[in-house]
């Protein structure tokens, strides 16, 4: 489970699930930090309109009944405001807000601000009887204090500046539900999974292009690519279908190239063999019948591994174990001394192609050991056909090496053997053709294992 979400978050789409989830959720949390900033502002802005409005209606009374007005302030005739007696120092933070509203409403020259003052400073002590006053509440009321604002304004005629507090119920801005962890929490999710989606169908056409790709790597007369989707997506299949059928004209013209070639050597070939005949020193002739009989079979052998990695041959159902018994009983009536292993196993290949890796696995392992096992094994990944033989074995960092044309082993090099070096790269050439994978071990007891891996696909019943 943790290789599996290692190997996601490491992919594209991982990478753009994160990429999206964190900036969509980071974009909506913002607009709701955003909105919810708005909202206080806006309820500020509120109630500095309400009390500027009021500061203008008394403002306007005291400017046309200044002694009954003061006298209505002084005894609280007038709800809601009265004569602020506390300090003014200065020192109070000047209400930005407040200060814009009553500069919008009150005419020129008033030089009004306003602050929010300490409620002793407008109601005086909290006392027991105020206590009492608010303990007195029928059920469900929330006592709350009022807030005091004062606005200082000057007279227009230049006087001095006058002092008016307003209580107001201390009513606050609630806290939106929208900042709530468990809510955040879903937008996170809502953003994960509408990441995924995306993600999802944004890389569904490169997932495409990647079966193609391996399917094409495996056969090279792979179906090519249904051209749809959006624009630029069809030019990128446009452009793997046009690349695919190059290289597949270059492959095929690369064997034409060869297959003429070694058409045309074998006349000349033949002619040598023919005149060979003719020398009358037996060892010089047979010598040099040898080395001719090795060059047809490297030009045969050059032809074979160019047209290795083509194969139009049909998928077809076969039953592995008499595929292996033929192999076995063939090299027997040549004197080799190869046994097999008995398999039930009915596998789904191309019968020829399949063959051939598994005869030149069999060549190798008879022409440099001497002797050969079979055994076909099924997995939980496919199905494994291992050639166990009891040779020398190949160093281990020259497993690799040994897959590379014209590379062989030390043990390998004398003419002796007969070999060109390049059976081993046929037989992975082929075996991709049918899915198969070919790769080279030495055995815990000496010895060398070549194993034909199929997947598991191929396998249709054991």
């Amino acid at each position: 489970m943790a290789n599996t979400a290692v190997r996601f978050f490491a992919s594209l789409a991982g990478r753009l699930v994160i990429i999206l989830t964190i900036g969509m959720s980071a974009a909506a949390i913002s607009s709701l930090a955003v909105a919810e900033r708005v909202r206080q502002h806006e309820f500020e802005r509120f109630r500095a309109e309400r009390i500027a409005l009021s500061a203008e209606d008394v403002l306007r009374r005291l400017d046309s009944a200044p002694a009954q007005t003061s006298s209505l302030l002084s005894n609280g005739g007038i709800i809601g405001a009265h004569s602020y007696k506390g300090k003014t120092g200065g020192s109070q933070p000047i209400d930005r807000a407040l200060e814009t509203a009553l500069r919008k409403r009150l005419p020129q020259g008033r030089d009004a601000t306003g602050f929010k003052a300490r409620f002793e400073e407008c109601f005086g002590p909290f006392t027991k009887d105020l206590e009492a006053k608010f303990s007195q509440r029928a059920a469900g009321f929330v006592p709350l204090l009022p807030e005091c604002w004062v606005v200082k304004a000057r007279n227009p005629e230049g006087g001095p500046f006058t002092l008016i507090a307003f209580d107001l119920p201390a009513l606050g801005v609630q806290r939106s539900a929208t900042l709530n962890p468990v809510y955040l929490l879903l937008i996170i999710v809502a953003a994960a999974i509408l990441s995924i989606i995306v993600a999802r169908l944004a890389l569904a056409s490169l997932d495409k292009l990647t079966l193609a790709a391996h399917a094409f790597s495996d056969d090279i007369d792979a179906e090519p690519i249904a051209e749809t989707g959006p624009t630029d997506v069809r030019d990128a299949f446009v452009a793997f279908n046009i690349m695919q059928r190059r290289v597949r004209e270059g492959v095929r013209e690369r064997t034409r190239i060869l297959a003429a070639i070694s058409h045309d050597l074998q006349t000349p070939l033949t002619r040598m063999r023919l005149r060979l005949e003719q020398i009358d020193d037996i060892a010089l002739r047979e010598r040099l019948i040898t080395d001719l009989a090795m060059m047809l079979r490297l030009v045969r052998e050059g032809l074979t591994l160019a047209r290795s990695s083509e194969s139009n041959e049909e998928w077809a159902m076969l039953d592995l174990n008499s595929l292996i018994e033929s192999l076995v009983d063939e090299a027997v009536q040549d004197g080799h001394d190869v046994t097999s292993r008995e398999c039930q196993l009915v596998i789904r290949s191309k019968p020829d192609a399949l063959a051939r890796v598994l005869q030149n696995l069999l060549d190798n392992a008879v022409r440099y050991a001497g002797r050969a096992r079979i055994i076909a094994i099924s997995t939980e990944s496919g199905v494994t056909i291992e050639i166990h033989d009891d040779g020398p074995g190949i160093p281990g960092t020259d497993l690799e090496r040994m897959f590379e044309p014209f590379v062989r082993g030390e043990a390998s090099r004398s003419r002796s053997t007969g070999g060109t070096g390049i059976g081993l790269t046929i037989a992975r050439a082929q075996a991709k053709t049918f899915g198969g994978r070919v790769f080279l071990a030495n055995a815990p007891g000496g010895g060398l294992i070549a194993t034909l891996a199929l997947p598991r696909p191929s396998l249709n019943a054991a």
